[in-house]
């Protein structure tokens, strides 16, 4: 019965975001749910490695980046019309990243915890220097500039909102995927204690690798619509530390390692974000976003949704005592329902 609400949950929020362009036609709250979704996706494809295994990244954002700068690159090799054409193309530009995230991950996953993120953090600004730096390809500090599709402004980003609808939805089934398999149970083992899961016979390393790239390469496609849908790519906007932050921090607010955590997230944290970002200038934001990181992860260091099963486990243990104190005698079903809607809740 849980499992059936849970499919009957998922199938609401995907028929509400099909809808949704249907229903709220205003372009500046298209542009806002475009955003949203880009965070949706950003997060969920970040939590196959930071909340799977527990490899905290603050470099999702070069992806994301080289996504953007390989979709403009491309369609501009291949002299792809502007329109819904280019949209084709982002299966290859996933790969793309993907392979390019191999190397840079087999270096990076030797480190671990603090090491880790300091690495992919520097890895974003290795991405942000060589755009800056290799004008003959990226544009340099000008940037790269998309071909303009030819639709009217009321309808412009409707498009772009159902392809990145479609990555969202591959991103989330790819977690889905990852977490339900062998590789999900190792990446868990690894989180829990990286040591022991290798001396099991884990293999850790390769277990890592493949969940960087995965995560790489979903971040990819992400990057690439969302540079279409403004039309021109630069450093400063393709990787911003902000969009890696922000990554992390909703994954960390809805529950990193759940699949619905980085969602709920993401649905919370990142229309505020838009927002804030319109009334408070830029220093500021950043001080009031990097006060939010720090509040969430002291105040909610599981997240949302792992705190409501754990509320839901501890009633479900204090009626159990209860009951034993009063002598009453219950077939477990009492007990099992609970824990059932508890477990359903932390998937």
């Amino acid at each position: 019965m849980t499992r059936r609400l849970r499919i009957a949950g998922w199938l609401l929020v995907l028929v509400a975001s099909l809808l949704f362009p249907l229903v709220f036609t205003n372009p500046a709250t298209l542009s806002i749910a475009l955003v949203t979704l880009m965070y949706v996706g950003l997060a969920s494809s970040w939590n196959i490695l930071g909340g799977f295994a527990g490899y905290i990244s603050l470099g999702i954002s070069a992806f994301f980046g080289f996504g953007g700068y390989a979709f403009a690159i491309t369609l501009h090799a291949f002299n792809v019309q502007a329109g819904y054409t280019p949209f084709a193309w982002l299966p290859l530009i996933g790969v793309l990243t993907a392979v390019v995230a191999i190397p840079l991950g087999w270096a990076a996953l030797r480190t671990r915890q603090a090491v880790f993120v300091t690495v992919t953090i520097a890895l974003m600004l290795v991405i942000q220097l060589s755009a800056e730096n290799l004008v003959s390809i990226t544009g340099g500090a000008t940037g790269y500039g998309f071909p303009i599709p030819n639709w009217s402004a009321a309808f412009y980003y409707k498009p772009f909102y159902y392809a990145m609808l479609t990555v969202v939805v591959v991103s989330i089934a790819v977690a889905y995927v990852v977490r339900r398999s062998g590789l999900g149970l190792g990446l868990l083992a690894i989180r829990d204690d990286e040591d022991k899961a290798e001396a099991i016979g884990v293999p850790t390393k390769s277990y890592k690798l493949a969940a960087f790239v995965i995560s790489a390469g979903l971040a990819g496609m992400i990057g690439a619509i969302f540079a279409y849908s403004v039309l021109y790519i630069y450093p400063q906007n393709a990787v911003d530390p902000l969009i890696s932050m922000g990554a992390a921090l909703m994954a960390f607010l809805g529950g990193a390692g759940t699949l619905a955590g980085p969602v709920l997230g993401a649905l919370i944290l990142a229309p505020a974000q838009t927002e804030l970002s319109y009334y408070v200038n830029g220093q500021l934001y950043l001080i009031l976003y990097g006060a939010l990181f720090l509040a969430i992860v002291r105040l909610l260091p599981r997240g949302i949704i792992p705190s409501i099963g754990d509320q839901l486990r501890s009633r479900s243990s204090r009626h159990v005592d209860l009951l034993e104190h009063d002598g009453h005698h219950v077939e477990g079903r009492v007990d099992a329902d609970d824990v059932k809607v508890m477990e359903g809740v932390r998937e």
